[in-house]
This record gives structure tokens, sequence and C-alpha cells, in this order.
């Protein structure tokens, strides 16, 4: 997937230009879109993935239930299905925007696009890139901060998403 092309983007999302995946990882000046989908049950349990011990980023640990990036001159809900799709084998009827902010680390800076959808499974997920995936109850999640149980990103993401929740 290293010839996969995506938009490096200003801080406002506009389009400076593409670039190879393999030139954008890495490198944590250039900023590019992804989408994360948080996948709740009729219950608000979230469904969390197991990252694959063979990925770059937070290998085995637990993270949010699809994210990937966005493709050149992809549109944010075209992502979000197409991911949802890769990744657990679902197509959710209603995906709702929620939020976005760019989080950045030693190895990449990302603008996130977050959004929301209720689905019950069955998932088939991608077993390339994911160990498991299971539904967890906030306080689960909650207790397992800091723990290394979850991926930095993720505990990042749900932290928002409880603070905004809490509004």
């Amino acid at each position: 997937m290293d010839d996969e092309y995506i938009d490096i983007v200003d801080q406002n999302g506009i389009k400076i230009r593409s670039a190879a995946r393999s030139e954008v990882h890495g490198n944590p000046t250039l900023i590019h879109k992804v989408v994360h989908v948080l996948v709740f049950n009729n219950v608000g349990d979230l469904l969390l993935q197991k990252r694959s011990m063979s990925k770059d980023v937070a290998p085995g640990r637990w993270d949010t239930s699809v994210g990937g990036h966005v493709s050149s001159d992809e549109s944010l809900t075209d992502a979000a299905a197409r991911e949802m799709e890769e990744e657990l084998g679902i197509a959710c009827k209603e995906i709702e925007f929620l939020y976005s902010y760019i989080h950045s680390n030693s190895y990449e800076t990302e603008m996130v696009f977050t959004h929301r959808c209720t689905h019950e499974g069955p998932f088939s997920y991608n077993k390339d890139e994911i160990d498991d995936v299971r539904f967890w109850s906030i306080d689960e999640i909650k207790n397992a901060f800091n723990s290394n149980q979850l991926s930095d990103n993720f505990e990042s993401e749900i932290k928002k998403y409880l603070e905004r929740s809490a509004d």
C-alpha cells in the first residue's frame, strides 16, 4: 500500500499537493487527512480493534473501531464507508460526523475527521491488519487508560469524544 496517494494539507485542511503514503509517513511536518469511525452497539458499548503485531504504529494495542487515510481527492464520507468495509466488512446506514482535530507525534501529523455509527455486527475484519475486535463499555475503556492496552492515538481520541459528549 506504499504507493497509495494521499493529500498533504495545510492547518485548514486545504490541499497543497498529493504524495505517496511512504513519503508522508515518518515525516510529521506533512499533515494528511484520516477518518475515524466510532462504531457503537445499541447499548452504547464501543467496538475496538486490536492492531496486528505487524503494524508500524501501536502493534498489539486496542484502537479506534475504524481508522484510515483519506485517499487523494476522496470525500470524507466515501473514505469512512470504504474503511468500514475494508476493516470490518460492514456498511452503516447513517454515519454522523462529530468533529475534527490535528493529532501529531514524532511519526506523523494527521488531520482526523471523527464519525460515529451504530452497528451490532457481525464483523468480518481484515485479519492482516487486525488481530481481534470486541465491544468495550466506556467504563472498561476508562479503566484501561495508561495501561499500555490502548493505542496512544485512541486514548487521545476517546478523551476528546468523552469531553464533547459531556457538554
